[in-house]
């Protein structure tokens, strides 16, 4: 026999302000049935592209967003209630007795700690398939302060089932504005960029759509080039993103975007949420690192579909001090590398008091440098570390918690050049599907330069990626689709140029 429902109105407040605030909401009764509010849905489609927004799926666990009120046909009876809003507010996890007559329940949100309040942003440097409507209150929901969402050409069915090209939200365009805003929270929507061989570029902050959207593929040519979209982008203050940095293709590994990025061509490099194996792209970040090429740490949702979360991975971006909150304020943040990417932690370096940044230090062999690294969590973590070149120099285990803490403070001496980042690792899931992700969180990296001494495994890095740009060039003389033999060269020159560049470093 089905239960009889009551309308029940439901208000989330943030407890600094005492207003309803936009959160995640999942309601279910004694025997864990999902009650969606009225404009939501309990089942709901998760395919990419498939009407993006407003719900959400982690794991198989259906959950809602609303804008901090909500009204909900309930049974009554014992009533489970959970309510987020990204990892600096506590979560919330109640039960109530809802009895005959009760027509509204009332909860409150409370940070445990405020980034913002020390010139921390996060952002979610990737997501598609939503309209700028629901990205802005997912966003909020989510206490994410900017959003960049991104156009790109996709291949649907119609309903002849004829494959035809689409392209979400171009027509939203806003480039270097927000096309929508809130107090503390910003979307703006740019383009993805890509070519199915060469790379994946994000182009954040444009003054203009950079076209093609895409080239090559099949039955396209390469008669443009990768450069030619890093070029357009910057010439007005954009930020080029290498994206989709875990897909290296099997005839050329990582492509031209590989070469832009050794050439300045590229100002940060991408980890997203993807599906499968986690951070695959952590490992190569690490790589290029040690091959002497500096470039800042995003993170990115990657999502496209009510499957993942807005802002699951995001990047933290330092604002300067007493700096309000702009599009163009957060994007410098991210070029200068004044940023570290999360799942949940909260992640600090300084050496010698600088944080990440990509201006190198300066350190005489001999000298020592100081180190002071942080990691703060609602969810549990296992260590704190902090890497020089790769290798584990300094670890912290977490004090008990929620909230969980470790801090490492620490004397070096200065051996050689080189790098060194603060990470935070940890067997806590966090829920996507298909496949749960663990607990993480690295910073951008700090560089230490010294006039007289060299990274002694520099040169081995390096010899790992001139083998992929080696095997572009042969992709290019062999198997690229110019129209002309100057197209030809033109694309070769670019990796032969990033070789010459690499040998340099």
């Amino acid at each position: 026999m089905t239960a009889k429902l009551q309308q029940v109105h439901i208000r989330v407040n943030d407890a600094a302000t005492g207003k309803p605030t936009p959160c995640r909401i999942r309601i279910t009764d004694a025997e864990n049935t999902y009650y969606a509010p009225y404009g939501r849905l309990t089942k709901f489609a998760a395919g990419p592209g498939q009407t993006v927004g407003g719900d959400v799926y982690l794991g198989i666990r259906p959950h809602a967003y609303i804008d901090g009120a909500c009204e909900i046909a309930l049974p009554t009876g014992s009533i489970r209630v959970e309510i987020n809003k990204g990892p600096e507010y506590q979560p919330l996890n109640s039960t109530v007795d809802l009895v005959p007559g009760k027509l509204s329940l009332r909860f409150e949100l409370k940070r445990w700690t405020d980034l913002r309040d020390q010139g921390w942003f996060s952002g979610d440097c990737r997501a598609h398939s939503l309209s700028p409507h629901a990205a802005l209150l997912e966003a909020q929901a989510e206490d994410l302060a900017i959003v960049n969402l991104l156009a790109e050409e996709t291949t649907l069915k119609d309903s002849f089932g004829e494959a035809v090209k689409a392209i979400t939200n171009l027509l939203a365009f806003s480039g270097q504005e927000f096309a929508l805003s809130a107090p503390g929270c910003g979307v703006a929507v740019n383009t993805l960029n890509r070519h199915p061989v060469l790379g994946t570029l994000a182009l954040l902050h444009c003054h203009r759509v950079v076209y093609p959207l895409t080239f090559g593929g099949e039955g396209g040519k390469e008669d443009w080039t990768l450069a030619d979209w890093c070029d357009q982008c910057h010439r007005k203050a954009g930020l080029v993103v290498w994206a989709r940095t875990a897909d290296p293709q099997a005839e050329c590994g990582h492509g031209e975007a590989l070469a832009d990025l050794i050439l300045g061509k590229i100002d940060a490099f991408e980890l997203d949420h993807f599906d499968g194996s986690p951070f695959d792209g952590f490992a190569d970040w690490k790589r290029l690192l040690d091959a002497g090429i500096m470039v800042t740490l995003v993170g990115a949702s990657g999502k496209n579909s009510n499957g993942r979360a807005l802002g699951v991975l995001r990047t933290y971006a330092r604002l300067g001090p007493g700096e309000p909150l702009t599009l163009k304020g957060w994007i410098e943040a991210v070029r200068a590398g004044r940023s570290f990417v999360t799942n949940g932690p909260l992640v600090s370096l300084e050496v010698d008091g600088v944080g990440p940044s990509v201006v190198p230090l300066d350190r005489e062999p001999g000298a020592s440098f100081r180190l002071q690294a942080e990691a703060r969590s609602w969810l549990a973590f296992d260590e704190l570390v902090v890497l020089n070149n790769g290798k584990v120099i300094e670890r912290a285990a977490p004090s008990a918690g929620p909230p969980y803490h470790a801090a490492i403070q620490a004397s070096h001496p200065v051996r050689n050049g080189g790098w060194l980042t603060a990470g935070c690792f940890g067997q806590q899931a966090i829920a996507d599907r298909p496949a749960n992700q663990t607990v993480f969180a690295c910073t951008s990296a700090v560089y230490l330069r010294t006039p007289y001494l060299q990274n002694g495994d520099q040169a081995t890095a390096q010899r790992r990626w001139i083998a992929e740009l080696d095997a572009s060039v042969e992709w290019v003389e062999t198997r690229a689709r110019c129209e002309t033999p100057k197209q030809r060269e033109r694309l070769a020159n670019v990796f032969l140029q990033a070789k010459q560049k690499l040998a340099s470093l």
